[in-house]
């Protein structure tokens, strides 16, 4: 009883974390490029050592399924990319609100791709996403606009590779995926750097503080985040991790409030608006247990 509280503790230790990922788009004063490609090499570094640690296989089962990582890999780079132009353009809360709607893109998404049987529960549930988020952004401007389009890019870009990545788990260890698709991401924002004229020593003129930031996103955030969860999955089940983990938004706009004092930019229909989202997203996460109960019995 008390190992299981345990990794629940864990679990909303791990979600918490993850949660002050959006503020530190505000914390560390680089680009959000910059901010990502750091990110993902420090993250890479880490995963590698980790594996190393646990004795886990480097090694793809085939060409065909590296080239798949890689291109995936692409994909998360321009995910965390857009999520923190959202940020950078407005608040912590709006991008990590925009990012609650990856489920409701999986929705879709999964049918396309996985060929599971389309939903229209889920088609109903999208649509009051998009009028939560409508009533949202009633009073916005066009730099908050640029930001909301941004943010659903990155969380359209967050279920993209959710699906891609549930598929290669089958038959692939999550570990090995998710270090080839670092080093795919740092391969192509590096070519995005170059092309920029940006991927030169400059990149490495930060301060003291922005790089302590960068190393707690990079090895905590990420690297320890996603090897831990792992192994909460085994104990807890994967229900139980999807849905708390979709009250990430709600600990990083307390967060906002508390460090940024984002309460002070943001009027009372956004907030109005996060709850019903969350409200939905937590509702969509129950409906589906309820639904893969009846279809076992």
């Amino acid at each position: 009883m008390f190992a299981k509280f345990k990794y629940h503790i864990l679990l909303h230790l791990i979600i918490f974390m993850w949660g002050f990922t959006g503020i530190l788009g505000k914390l560390i004063h680089l680009e959000p490029l910059h901010i990502v490609w750091a990110r993902m090499i420090i993250a890479t570094v880490a995963l590698a050592i980790g594996m190393l640690f646990l004795k886990r296989s480097f090694k793809p089962a085939s060409l065909k399924e590296l080239l798949q990582f890689s291109g995936v890999g692409a994909i998360v780079a321009l995910h965390w990319v857009t999520f923190y132009i959202s940020i950078d353009l407005s608040t912590a809360s709006l991008g990590i609100l925009c990012l609650s709607t990856t489920t409701i893109h999986v929705a879709w998404l999964e049918p396309l791709l996985m060929k599971r049987p389309f939903s229209w529960l889920e088609l109903i549930m999208a649509s009051l996403v998009i009028f939560a988020i409508y009533f949202v952004s009633d009073d916005f401007n066009a730099q908050e606009y640029e930001a909301l389009a941004y943010g659903l890019t990155s969380a359209f870009f967050a279920a993209l590779f959710s699906v891609f990545n549930a598929k290669f788990s089958q038959t692939a260890a999550p570990s090995k995926i998710s270090l080839y698709e670092f080093i795919s991401g740092v391969i192509f924002l590096s070519i995005v750097l170059a092309y920029r004229g940006e991927l030169n020593a400059s990149l490495f003129e930060m301060t003291i503080y922005d790089f302590l930031w960068l190393l707690f996103l990079g090895v905590l955030c990420t690297t320890f985040a996603f090897l831990a969860v792992i192994e909460i999955l085994k104990r807890l089940g994967t229900f139980t991790v999807s849905l708390s983990i979709n009250l990430e938004p709600v600990y990083t706009i307390l967060l906002a409030i508390v460090i940024l004092q984002e309460n002070q930019l943001l009027g009372y229909k956004f907030y109005l608006g996060s709850v019903l989202i969350v409200a939905i997203v937590l509702a969509n996460a129950a409906i589906k247990r309820q639904q893969r109960k009846r279809l076992i019995h």
